[in-house]
């Protein structure tokens, strides 16, 4: 069933010649005329996938800094609350069994710290 946002694409792919073809030289190295590796490779590092951040390094962090633990359901109740993506657990009930908690004020901020530090926010 389609949503009135979706979009259908069909692709044909076929193998044909080019209609043309450009030789580029590029030559690598220090001086005049020549593409430096290092400017390359810094380049390359803006295009490189952030890593996933874990609620297992959100409790660390928090520890570290702060000297407090904090259980993972704040974690997601403050992610709930900020309306990032939440993935779909394998263990998720339909009801629960008690109402959710809501997270002291300070577990709320040193939480939310840590999605910034972590860029997440």
């Amino acid at each position: 069933m389609l949503n009135e946002n979706d979009v259908e694409t069909v692709v044909l792919l076929s193998h044909k010649s080019p209609d043309s073809v450009i030789n580029v030289k590029v030559e690598f190295g220090e001086g005049d005329d020549k593409i430096s590796l290092d400017a390359i490779a810094e380049r390359a590092k803006k295009y490189q996938p952030k890593p996933k951040i874990t609620y297992k390094m959100i409790r660390e962090y928090v520890e570290q800094k702060y000297g407090f633990k904090v259980h993972t359901a704040y974690i997601a109740e403050v992610k709930r609350s900020l309306g990032l993506t939440m993935y779909d657990a394998p263990n998720v009930t339909e009801e629960l069994k008690q109402p959710r908690k809501r997270p002291p004020k300070e577990k709320v901020e040193a939480i939310t710290e840590a999605f910034k530090y972590f860029e997440v926010i």
